[in-house]
């Protein structure tokens, strides 16, 4: 699961304010191959967890996901910048927990689970209605939404019921479609927390132990929810393995490391526009890889997102 710039959190991390004066920089051919990384890769994860779901547990391969992510990225760390870098206070630590957690285990989990019965496509264009909570959490925190904000939630809402109201979206389970929105629900009340909370200062510290935590407690789900029952590693088809690989290293490493440079680099106006093109790299993957239609009820629906999450985008300041 990806999220906009303009809910401060990445897929696997929260995001960290871009540093002064970094819309003045100039915008150099290595932002662009970041930026097309962003774009590509986090659009193409969604086609990457229907794939793995095929023949893996959900909840139990997201687990493993995350761990061997977050460890790989705290190994990064201690070789680059030294052991003493990944040493937080108990404050930070559990911040980190709580946020990987509810960005992790409630947010990309349950993605995880619902696209075991709805399409990629379908799930990143839900997916897309994440900044439209963000700033209605803002709101009911005093924060004063902008009239591009407001408008920009409003057609993010429209967008959502036009993809959720049975019938409307196709031949797709409801139940799948309820879970996306209510990871939603819970990547967004993630990042906002996350600005609100004593978080490690070093970002990448910060995302290391949330990919851990959030994979413990993926594992953890999937043992009480029994996936370990009947478990036959030779069951697992060669493709999942090769697009759960893909996840850990392109999605979760590769990824989440340009989008970081990102944001101390680029203009974060510029930056945010993987809001709106990772919805629609999912669902022209999930149309070319896996035969995913797409409907006009789609389509349109997943237009009128885009657009909102776009007036957002545009509109709205960080905090």
């Amino acid at each position: 699961m990806t999220s906009p710039a303009a809910d401060p959190a990445s897929e696997e991390r929260t995001s960290r304010p871009a540093a002064p004066g970094a819309a003045s920089r100039r915008i150099s051919g290595a932002v662009w191959a970041a930026l097309g990384i962003v774009y590509v890769v986090w659009g193409s994860t969604y086609l990457g967890i229907r794939i793995v779901v095929e023949t893996m547990p959900p909840f139990l391969s997201a687990g493993f996901r995350f761990v061997v992510a977050g460890l790989l990225l705290a190994g990064l760390i201690a070789w680059r910048q030294g052991p003493a870098a990944l040493r937080v206070s108990r404050a930070q630590l559990g911040s980190a927990a709580l946020v990987g957690l509810l960005l992790l285990l409630g947010g990309n989990g349950l993605v995880v689970l619902a696209e075991t019965s709805i399409p990629s496509g379908l799930a990143a264009l839900l997916v897309a209605v994440v900044p439209a909570w963000v700033v209605v959490l803002k709101a009911v925190f005093g924060q004063r939404p902008t009239i591009g904000g407001v408008a920009g939630v409003l057609l993010g809402l429209a967008g959502l019921a036009v993809l959720t109201l049975p019938g409307l979206s196709g031949d797709v389970r409801l139940g799948g479609v309820l879970l996306v929105v209510v990871g939603t629900l819970l990547w967004s009340v993630g990042s906002f927390s996350s600005s609100r909370l004593p978080m490690p200062a070093n970002a990448f510290t910060a995302s290391a132990y949330e990919m851990v935590a959030g994979g413990l407690g993926c594992a953890a789900l999937g043992l009480i929810r029994g996936e370990q029952h009947g478990l036959d590693l030779a069951a697992f088809s060669a493709r999942s393995w090769t697009a759960l690989a893909y996840l850990i290293v392109f999605g979760s490493l590769i990824a989440f490391t340009a989008y970081a440079w990102l944001l101390q680099t680029a203009p974060i106006s510029l930056v945010a526009t993987y809001a709106y093109v990772n919805p629609v790299v999912a669902v022209l993957l999930g149309a070319l890889v896996l035969n995913e239609s797409v409907t006009w009820p789609i389509a349109i629906g997943g237009a009128v997102v885009v657009a909102g999450v776009w007036l957002i985008v545009s509109t709205e300041r960080r905090s």
